[in-house]
């Protein structure tokens, strides 16, 4: 990693932002969701906040738009070559080009209007419909997961520094045990069909996680199943499914058990499995 100013080597090489390599861009990634994830703090530490709901019905805070705010200058700024998408900007919703970056800035809006604190800060990179890199940052629980210039996954526990690294740590998949699995699954949208379906398999522990910290929970082993049977966006899952695929996981179409891909018209996701190599998909 660089020290958390890649536009000073960028410079220095006399590379222009459009050759970035990977660890500079995930320097870049990485920074700009620690500094969101410390602005969505500050408003979830207030008494109170407004609540608001979008034209899907779906509710949205002060929060969410500050940290896109703040996520879009900072990657228009240093990596103006790369256009973003966003939940939070319907007009940037056209995807220009084979590589672009997808935006969550406050990934699980009803946990932090809730103040349960599964809530994250995603930021993906994709490249010809794979994410590539990605952060996943969850500022009230103090954990940071992300790729890193190599495209192995890592975390970070604790208090994160934006502008240097510390004691970050490799994560990998676990292996299923014979028992049973260890199954992940919403907070808020877990239905019948999701139970039906994780009924098909031996279970030794259930854990319910909320946005994106379900992937991360896949690949740091501490889950090998989490199946999706309702609607999400791409920006909900680019950024842990490279987390996950990071750590040597896979996230396939729960319907034809193909490699979820990004850049779809519309953005919508169709139901998705993300597990570890050793799960046997029923």
């Amino acid at each position: 990693m660089t020290d958390g100013h890649p536009e000073r080597h960028a410079a220095a090489s006399g590379k222009s932002s459009e050759h970035m390599d990977y660890s500079e861009i995930v320097t870049v990634m990485r920074r700009l969701a620690i500094k969101a994830g410390g602005a969505i703090m500050d408003i979830y530490g207030q008494p109170d906040f407004e609540v608001r709901a979008k034209s899907d019905a779906s509710p949205v805070t002060e929060a969410d738009e500050v940290a896109d705010r703040l996520i879009t200058a900072g990657l228009s700024a240093e990596i103006p070559e790369i256009p973003a998408v966003t939940e939070e900007q319907s007009d940037s919703h056209r995807i220009a080009g084979e590589r672009f970056f997808l935006v969550d800035p406050l990934d699980g809006t009803k946990e932090f209007i809730q103040r349960r604190g599964d809530f994250t800060v995603n930021i993906a990179l994709v490249e010809h419909g794979v994410p590539v890199r990605g952060v996943v940052y969850a500022p009230a629980k103090d954990r940071l997961f992300y790729t890193g210039g190599d495209g192995a996954s890592l975390q970070e526990a604790g208090r994160p520094d934006p502008q240097a690294t510390r004691d970050a740590a490799p994560i990998r998949v676990g292996r299923p045990e014979a028992e049973g699995l260890v199954v992940v699954a919403s907070k808020s949208h877990r239905d019948k069909a999701t139970d039906d379906y994780i009924a098909r398999y031996p279970v030794r522990e259930f854990r319910s996680a909320g946005s994106s910290l379900k992937f991360c929970l896949v690949a740091t082993g501490e889950a090998d199943l989490y199946p999706r049977l309702g609607r999400t966006m791409e920006w909900d899952t680019a950024a842990g499914q490279a987390v996950l695929m990071g750590a040597g996981g896979h996230v396939v179409r729960f319907d034809d058990r193909k490699p979820l891909t990004y850049g779809k018209p519309g953005l919508e996701n169709p139901f998705f499995i993300a597990y570890a190599p050793g799960v046997e998909l029923r």
